[in-house]
């Protein structure tokens, strides 16, 4: 779930998953580049090149952020990027996907697991990168209930 926040702002919101690979590399780097391919229609792709920073449960700014997408039980954090480069290329090469629909499986994943588990989840999964690299500590975790996201 992407918005739009300005002409140089956009934010993200972060669900749970097996790895907080790019929480740790824009925690170390402040870099990102987020990227778009076109799977139906003219072959592009656009990249926009930038900085980020991570705004999680625990942060004042959390209420903020998350009320900028729809409730998602999973949601860990929000990435917010400030654009310094937008470009674009030929995606030639990318192939050509029908869209069939959004998969459910994390949302009833998450909503299983329950707030502790989810907790847990995050404390054995998600406090460092693959290379060790620092992503979520206790202190990102926060207090709001998961329902409240």
């Amino acid at each position: 779930m992407l918005r739009v926040i300005d002409a140089h702002t956009l934010a993200y919101l972060d669900l749970t998953g097996s790895t907080a690979e790019t929480i740790a590399h824009v925690r170390a780097s402040r870099r990102i580049t987020v990227m778009w391919c076109a799977f139906e229609g003219p072959p592009m792709i656009v990249r926009v090149h930038g900085t980020a920073r991570i705004v999680t449960r625990a942060d004042p700014e959390w209420k903020h952020w998350a009320a900028q997408f729809p409730p998602k039980v999973g949601a860990r954090s929000v990435v917010v990027v400030t654009a310094q480069r937008i470009s674009d290329s030929c995606g030639m090469a990318v192939p050509l996907l029908t869209y069939e629909s959004d998969r459910q499986q994390l949302d009833r994943w998450a909503r299983g697991k329950g707030e502790a588990g989810l907790r847990d989840y995050w404390e054995r999964k998600n406090t460092t990168s693959l290379d060790g690299k620092p992503a979520f500590t206790v202190a990102d975790r926060g207090v709001p209930p998961m329902e409240a996201v």
